[in-house]
């Protein structure tokens, strides 16, 4: 949470220093790349084949078997690392070319983009170390430390925008050193509570040991069914490149704020869930492994629903709250509210996928989510195709969101059918309630925010303590509509496997 919150500050300080425009646009390109990079290497195929194995060996081996599978992962995550950081660097060019083929049109913009890319590219190597080290942390259960390492980053971006952006030319180029930095704070930050652990990797580079065999095993079925999702937010960007300047920066600041649910929730909900599901299925203990699945699924819903519905009915006042300042115009706030609007669409699909992806994960069955990828990464594509004419940007977004719908729909699906996830009783009575809370709340949200025009003029000293009063409203008239259907906090409160 205080790491989104510092999100949004810094999102805040972007939007009010550069807007949404030519610059901006090839800043979100060059960080996007490396970006997708982190979530396909670090937080995806990595963390997805390689915190299974870590829980299995745990719990099943010694301590000194267990240092030594972390240190030859470490030890050829590095090298891997160094070598695609440098590659990178290097191919900027091509790079650029092949994520962003619009920007050729306007040779300053794309040049802009290289000098970049190129100076954030080593991001991927220091964010794929914190994974590693996230991994370790989240294994031995210090889920605090890996949840708010991320707040370096945007520390860098803030301090960045506001004290040093007036001794680069373009100043946007700031933005870029603020991603180096916070990469490198980020992996500094990890570092001494691995010492205190005793889990801190030392150089040991073992291909004979079967738990780093195994990881290698795993990686390449994880990496190309991670790299199906990112694969599709790459081609949205080629499509957004196309799109008139500001489409690309419209969709970043509409997918930050779809990303403060689906990042506190979705993810911090994966992230618990992987290692607790890893035990279980070491121990065979499936009954406690399908309970904790709908323990999971029920929170989930719970809580993206009445996000997802904030999103859609709250999109222009949270965008003028929190980025129509300076150079960001009220075009760009409706412009980005259109995105917003389609985001929200399938933000419960997109944070489903957070915890249902983990019970075929914590079995290392990684190919079952790679064949249900492929399926999505056409789906979206054709998605693409049909809405980017009539709904523009919009469309990019609408197709994702549906996109990660479907990918939901399809793993649940195959859980039940594979009778790894029953579903506990209750379930259409917790829906129906669910359902008329978040109609009462959004009802309560709809007739109390006001008219555009205020949002659009009010100074931020009106607009932030309203947009948190709202907001305070409609959760209360939730928890309200909740507690009235019998809910209790304590329903849901629930030990993970130790």
């Amino acid at each position: 949470m205080v790491s989104r919150i510092l999100g949004y500050a810094r999102d805040f300080v972007i939007a009010r220093a550069f807007g949404a425009g030519l610059l901006t646009d090839a800043f979100f390109v060059a960080f996007r790349i490396p970006n997708l990079l982190r979530r396909l290497f670090a937080e995806g195929a990595f963390s997805q084949a390689f915190v299974p194995v870590l829980a299995e060996q745990k719990n099943r081996s010694s301590p000194e078997e267990t240092k030594r599978l972390i240190d030859g992962v470490a030890t050829l995550l590095f090298l891997v690392l160094v070598a695609a950081a440098l590659i990178g660097m290097a191919a900027a060019w091509p790079i650029v070319w092949l994520s962003a083929p619009g920007f050729s049109a306007d040779p300053a913009k794309f040049d802009l983009t290289v000098r970049m890319l190129r100076i954030t590219f080593p991001y991927i190597a220091f964010i794929s170390l914190v994974a590693l080290s996230a991994g370790l942390l989240n294994t031995w259960n210090r889920f605090s430390v890996p949840a708010i390492t991320p707040m370096f980053l945007n520390i860098a971006f803030i301090v960045g925008a506001l004290a040093f952006a007036d001794h680069f030319d373009p100043p946007v180029v700031v933005l870029a050193w603020a991603v180096f930095a916070g990469g490198f704070l980020q992996l500094a930050f990890q570092i001494p509570f691995l010492l205190k652990l005793g889990l801190m990797p030392r150089w040991r580079l073992d291909f004979r040991h079967p738990g780093v065999r195994r990881v290698l095993t795993l990686m390449l079925p994880a990496a190309f069914g991670v790299s199906v999702s990112q694969i599709s937010l790459l081609i949205n960007t080629i499509f957004a490149s196309f799109l008139v300047s500001g489409s690309v920066s419209w969709l970043y600041y509409a997918d930050r704020l779809m990303e403060f649910p689906a990042g506190v929730l979705g993810v911090a909900l994966g992230t618990i869930l992987l290692p607790s599901l890893s035990k279980y299925h070491a121990d065979a203990d499936h009954a406690e492994y399908a309970r904790l699945l709908d323990w999971g699924l029920r929170l989930t819903v719970l809580l993206a629903v009445p996000a997802a519905a904030a999103l859609a009915v709250m999109a222009l006042p949270l965008i003028a709250a929190l980025f129509h300042y300076g150079r960001f115009t009220a075009a760009d706030a409706f412009l980005t509210r259109e995105a917003l609007v389609a985001y929200s669409i399938g933000l419960l699909g997109m944070m489903l996928v957070k915890i249902l992806a983990p019970g075929f994960y914590a079995r290392q069955n990684i190919a079952t989510p790679v064949k249900i990828g492929i399926v999505t990464l056409v789906a979206t594509q054709l998605m693409n195709f049909a809405f980017i004419g009539p709904f523009k940007h919009a469309g990019l977004a609408l197709a994702i969101g549906l996109g990660a719908c479907l990918n939901a729909l399809l793993l649940f699906y195959l859980l039940r059918k594979q009778k790894i996830y029953v579903p506990q009783p209750g379930w259409p009575i917790f829906l129906l309630k669910v359902a008329a809370s978040v109609g009462l709340m959004a009802t309560v949200v709809y007739t109390t925010m006001g008219e555009a025009r205020w949002w659009l003029n009010a100074p931020w000293q009106h607009k932030l303590p309203a947009v948190l009063g709202v907001s305070l409203l409609g959760a209360v008239a939730y928890a309200a509509s909740l507690a009235a259907f019998g809910f209790r906090l304590r329903d849901f409160s629930r030990r993970g496997a130790g």
